[in-house]
């Protein structure tokens, strides 16, 4: 790793509610959220990855709820980027001010088909080992942008699909850590991305979350090095990533899980260094 850190894009909740619903966990929340206690524990986050990480923030932009995900600004590689066509209307507005976001920091924006669904890092991690990417589809990302992925980052898509609506990306239930290892829900996907899932992550290198770690969100975690940061994880959870060489953190998120988000959605990783 060297001595370079992690640059790590946030947004602050400034203007955080839940007042529509565009997925399972949003229901009924509409008027649960304590804006005080989101603030609270959006800085808390930031502030535990800034020990490890440069913490980059962006502005807010009011009437747009969920721009603190910043996960789904887009995804990077390089010096390249691939904004987010958002499949829901009501967070197509954010597009524009990740665009300029992007373009501003120097990335290289590629031009995606607007009708093409696509929600960035939610839905495309990068492997911590293997020379592809884990790209999403089933719910809010849409096959049609894989390939498209796959050519302008020049780099191999490995394509699975989300069967459970309360998992509609990718990093809600499926996290690549460092040195190869995967911590992720299988029931999230159907059988043959499960059977590519296990194709190409060894026995070893697995660690399956069960359905009540999947539903605090545990797999939907921050990883620097060997620092794993997540909003809850039973113990058995804690000790097995322990056991593979991980320090985990927890940070109470319960104000953005009512939103359907925890750590890795409030995160955008910014350095995707190349392959040599």
């Amino acid at each position: 790793m060297g001595n370079t850190r992690d640059r790590i894009l946030m947004c602050p909740p400034d203007y955080f509610t839940v007042d529509y619903v565009i997925n399972p966990w949003m229901a009924g929340q509409e008027s649960s959220l304590d804006i005080e206690v989101a603030k609270r524990e959006w800085c808390e986050l930031r502030d535990a990855i800034s020990e490890y990480a440069d913490v980059v923030e962006m502005d807010a932009a009011p009437d747009l709820p969920d721009m603190v995900f910043t996960a789904n600004a887009g995804a990077v590689y390089g010096n390249k980027a691939i904004a987010s066509h958002f499949l829901p209307q009501e967070r197509r507005g954010e597009e524009v001010h990740f665009k300029k976001w992007f373009r501003e920091n120097g990335f290289e924006l590629l031009d995606l088909d607007e009708k093409i669904g696509f929600e960035g890092a939610g839905d495309c991690l990068r492997d911590r080992r293997g020379p592809w990417l884990w790209t999403g589809y089933g719910f809010r990302t849409e096959i049609e942008a894989h390939k498209e992925i796959q050519d302008f980052f020049d780099l191999e898509v490995i394509s699975i699909k989300l069967v459970d609506e309360r998992f509609y990306h990718i990093d809600t239930c499926f996290c690549p850590l460092t040195d190869g290892f995967l911590m992720y829900h299988p029931p999230a996907f159907d059988y043959d991305s499960r059977i590519a899932i296990e194709s190409r992550i060894p026995p070893h290198k697995r660690i399956i979350v069960d359905t009540l770690d999947a539903g605090n969100f545990a797999c939907n975690a921050v990883n620097v090095d060997d620092m794993v940061f997540l909003n809850k994880a039973s113990e058995p959870l804690k000790a097995r990533l322990m056991l593979a060489g991980f320090k985990v953190r927890e940070v109470g998120l319960s104000e953005f899980l009512k939103a359907g988000g925890s750590a890795k959605c409030l995160t955008l990783k910014l350095t995707e260094p190349l392959r040599s």
